[in-house]
């Protein structure tokens, strides 16, 4: 029962508290280990399979180290006296709240919403800059919709659903490797000229993590699109035939879920550094998109990780809590 006092303590103190911004955030320091690990083990003069060889071992390094920490303060506050569980309970979520941010999500959307409902399209650019990697000098009114929207959609795997689903299978500790994980591809899992070896482990690793709790996401928006009187049968066909399409093998499916559910189009022309990358289309175009859009994926969103928080804690007390 530890584990969903923990998880459900921990979801709650996000939808009221969110996300603390802080210097000593886990993930703050998760990317200061990972910067300090790439000044140890990347060499410019390694070969290709050295460089991925250095990369799987940094990577490797990192995410048992912060298993360790993880196991450790678990094994730590599971020493104090039995009329202190309380402090046990409490400690754990306050860590586990740092490990997921759909208030954090959220928020991302409303400050870019509020901007296009003012029709002031240069904040809107802006503060869509804080969420995407691509270049948004030339993004309209759809273009940023459209990036706003994949990003709630995608970020709602490894932001919310996959620490969660770790936590539950492995209790503080996975859940804070998985993060260093998630930071990791965030960082180094790149296809560039510095990282197309080096970061070749995070990103694989990063990609195996999400691969059972992307699935869930997208079928979590299906479920939670019936029940917001959005296009379910449709989010269910859009994921079935486009998923598999998305250069990810994890981000087709809750963005083509909820593409379905909105009636939209999401996916086409993104420019990164000058260049022009286009992303496999995902859902049908039975309309255009507008700005209300985002609002609807945010609530998408919620009722996605409200359900699974729900259907996690008591498909464990059912069948793993004995």
């Amino acid at each position: 029962m530890e584990l969903i006092y923990i998880a459900i303590l921990a979801y709650i103190l996000d939808l009221i508290i969110g996300d603390p911004q802080s210097k000593y955030h886990p993930v703050v320091l998760m990317g200061k280990a990972i910067s300090w690990g790439e000044k140890l083990f990347y060499h410019k003069s390694f070969s290709e399979p050295n460089m991925m060889y250095a990369g799987f071992v940094m990577v490797a390094l990192l995410l048992g180290g912060f298993y360790a920490l993880g196991w450790g303060i678990v094994w730590g506050l599971g020493h104090l006296p039995s009329n202190y569980d309380w402090i046990n309970i409490l400690v754990q979520a306050v860590i586990l709240l740092f490990m997921i941010s759909p208030k954090s999500l959220a928020q991302a959307g409303q400050r870019i919403l509020v901007h296009l409902e003012a029709g002031d399209m240069d904040q809107a650019r802006e503060k869509v800059n804080y969420v995407v990697s691509r270049d948004v000098s030339r993004m309209n009114e759809q273009d940023i919709i459209r990036a706003t929207i994949e990003t709630i959609a995608e970020n709602t795997v490894d932001g919310v659903i996959a620490p969660l689903f770790w936590f539950f299978i492995g209790g503080l500790p996975l859940a804070m490797a998985y993060r260093c994980a998630n930071t990791l591809d965030a960082m180094i899992g790149y296809k560039n000229d510095k990282y197309l070896y080096f970061g070749r482990a995070a990103a694989k690793i990063d990609d195996l993590l999400n691969l059972i709790p992307a699935r869930i996401t997208g079928f979590l928006f299906v479920l939670v699109a019936k029940f917001l009187n959005l296009n379910a049968s449709n989010a269910w066909e859009c994921m079935k035939r486009d998923a598999k399409n998305h250069p990810s093998p994890n981000g087709g499916f809750p963005e083509s879920a909820v593409a379905g559910a909105l009636g939209i189009r999401l996916g086409g022309l993104n420019y990164y550094f000058g260049h022009e990358s286009f992303r496999a289309y995902m859902g049908t175009k039975l309309r255009d998109m507008v700005p209300n859009d985002i609002r609807a994926t945010i609530k998408l969103m919620y009722a996605n990780s409200s359900v699974f928080v729900i259907l996690a804690c008591v498909i464990y007390y059912l069948f793993i809590n004995r």
